[in-house]
């Protein structure tokens, strides 16, 4: 066994450094936005701070957690051996880089920034599709173009940075937005109605009730990804309100046959329903605010701190047991992850409907957030940084 690997468990598989690095800067991003926001403790963010955050969110927290996934799912796929070592923290310090640039954004050239901050989605799309091109798996090729649109939203970012156009900021956010949902609803479709399968097949219950149906798939799919081109005909939002609703009921649809409601005593299974559940949940306040019947923050946030971080907390939770070859039990306390995340879901959509005092509300839901991914840290630190607990590598 490589002798670098049993120095440093940590680089030994894509889901561990990404992993914790995510919880770190999910932490990091809200307790500095809240600072912010109560504390008047100036960040050195340059220009437009509510963008900055978006953009922090979902091209620092959430590129990094989908880094994590793909590049050790990919191994399954193809049989290829990981990203681990010297060139496992290239990558990593890669994404690292880009946050130090983010965060000091006012002392730096905006063209820096924006060179630095660009690198990290680029590399891991290349790199991902020289392994399934090699591999010959070109079914997952679709990430890849995810992968390189999402890269070409933040670029759409960085130009309203520069210029200071609002109109550029908030197409790269959009179309950011889109893409993550047209990755979570295509990783989604694959990993939920199996796992749920799975365990109710060896748990006596009835696996055949998960029910997955290839013509619906596709429409949900299609639907969906109509999603990401609308963003650029902003002139006829009933495109967009019509889209968005149909895709919440198709996704809606496609939830409901995969039978969650069955795996309720597995909290490893129930998490991942939750978290699809608030993408459709999300995608129906998206098609009603088209039509501006409430604030387009409220589909923002269900999508982001509902969906994203579920989904996210979800696979990092069961990802990181199933390949140190631990059994899928949730560790003991580790329910509190995703109670709190739960928590901060709710109590932001609630505030953004003003359903809950601004200030409290933005408190619980910073409360939730940060004790959801601390937790995670706290219990999965040392399962994330020691070798596997059955002696093989990885």
């Amino acid at each position: 066994m490589n002798k670098s690997i049993l120095a440093f468990p940590i680089l030994a598989f894509p889901f561990r450094p990404f992993f914790l690095l995510t919880a770190i800067a999910a932490i990091a991003m809200v307790v500095g936005w809240m600072s912010y926001l109560f504390g008047g403790i100036p960040l050195p963010l340059g220009w437009s701070p509510m963008h900055w955050h978006s953009h922090e969110m979902l091209f620092g927290f959430t590129s990094t957690a989908i880094a994590g996934f793909i590049l050790t799912a990919m191994c399954n796929w193809t049989g290829a051996p990981p990203l681990r070592d010297g060139a496992l923290l290239a990558l990593a310090l890669l994404w690292l880089a880009g946050r130090v640039v983010m965060w000091s954004a006012s002392w730096l050239p905006a063209g820096v920034v924006a060179t630095v901050d660009m690198l990290f989605l680029p590399a891991l799309a290349i790199y991902v599709l020289r392994v399934l091109l090699r591999h010959g798996n070109k079914r997952n090729l679709v990430l890849v173009v995810i992968l390189s649109l999402l890269s070409g939203a933040n670029l759409m970012m960085h130009i309203g940075f520069i210029t200071g156009q609002a109109w550029w900021l908030n197409l790269g956010e959009l179309t950011a937005f889109n893409l993550i949902t047209m990755m979570m609803v295509v990783i989604g479709g694959r990993i939920i109605p199996a796992f749920t399968g799975n365990w109710l097949g060896h748990n006596g219950g009835q696996a055949e009730s998960v029910k997955s149906c290839l013509w619906l798939d596709r429409a949900v799919l299609t639907v969906t990804a109509l999603l990401i081109p609308a963003a650029f005909i902003s002139t006829v939002p009933v495109l967009t309100a019509f889209l968005a609703l149909v895709a919440a009921m198709l996704n809606g649809v496609r939830l409901w046959g995969w039978s969650g409601w069955r795996a309720t005593r597995e909290p490893l299974l129930w998490i991942l329903h939750l978290g699809y559940g608030w993408i459709v949940l999300a995608l129906t306040f998206k098609g009603l605010a088209a039509f501006d019947l409430m604030a387009t923050s409220v589909w923002q946030h269900a999508l982001g701190v509902g969906g994203m971080a579920t989904l996210i907390l979800g696979v990092m939770t069961r990802v990181a047991l199933g390949h140190t070859g631990r059994p899928l039990t949730l560790p003991p306390f580790a329910i509190t992850i995703y109670g709190a995340i739960t928590l901060a879901a709710i109590s932001r959509v609630l505030t953004s409907l003003a359903l809950l005092n601004h200030s409290l509300g933005l408190m619980l839901a910073a409360s939730g957030w940060t004790m959801a991914f601390g937790a995670f840290i706290l219990i999965y630190w040392p399962i994330l940084s020691r070798p596997r607990v059955d002696g093989r590598p990885g």
